[in-house]
């Protein structure tokens, strides 16, 4: 297994982890310990017991919920270099949603003893946690208020700008590892509007379509699109 120090640099790409204290960036990579998932590998399930906070370093998770009939709800695809599971830090209380490797992945694991250690030694650095869990809060308000309130075309335009942008982790990038069922999923659409509008998009030049991929060509065009 790599050094979990060989991620400095790229987690620091990420706007929480880049934010934090350089002296905490490296505590936290001190405690880490690296786990490799192949492609389809649960990670933890809803109700599992609290392991610790991680961050996507390679591959890409699948974070949502399968009901007992198999339906599944997709809430977000995530990829490096995302951090997730703080829910579970502040509570204490099991895992809210099962997490699975949409690809083979590598994961940084802070374990949850560990941390809740630190802050009790640093108790300051509890704000640092509580910004990276109130940024996925907005997201989750922006959502709901996303799937109230906007036409299939703009929530899905504002989806792709989303993802593009790692969830506001990261700097924009243009192709999207993402099939357009797992659009489908996050969005509570049929496969068949969603497909709809991607096509329309791509007659209109503002993405491109293969497959398993997603490609946006015009981020200006997109963002009007999501108004």
């Amino acid at each position: 297994m790599p050094d979990p120090r060989h991620y400095f640099g790229q987690l620091s790409q990420g706007h929480w982890f880049a934010a934090l204290p350089q002296a905490l960036r490296h505590t936290l990579l001190d405690m880490a310990q690296v786990q490799r998932l192949d492609a389809g590998q649960r990670l933890f399930r809803r109700g599992d017991k609290p392991s610790g906070l991680y961050a996507v370093v390679e591959g890409a998770m699948r974070v949502g919920a399968v009901s007992e009939t198999g339906k599944e709800a997709l809430l977000t695809l995530i990829e490096p270099p995302y951090w997730f599971g703080e829910i579970s830090l502040f509570d204490g209380l099991p895992r809210t949603h099962d997490a699975f490797a949409d690809s083979a992945s590598t994961l940084l694991l802070l374990p949850q003893a560990g941390l809740l250690a630190l802050l009790e030694r640093e108790p300051q650095h509890w704000r640092d946690f509580a910004l990276l869990m109130s940024h996925k809060l907005r997201l989750a308000f922006i959502a709901l208020e996303d799937m109230s309130l906007l036409p299939a075309a703009p929530r899905l335009a504002r989806r792709l700008l989303l993802i593009a942008e790692n969830y506001g982790e990261s700097e924009p990038r243009r192709v999207l590892q993402l099939a357009q069922e797992q659009l489908a999923l996050m969005l509570s659409l049929s496969r068949q509007t969603t497909n709809q509008i991607l096509k329309e998009l791509q007659a209109q030049g503002v993405v491109q379509l293969t497959y398993g991929e997603i490609e946006i060509l015009d981020f200006a065009h997109l963002r009007r699109l999501a108004t």
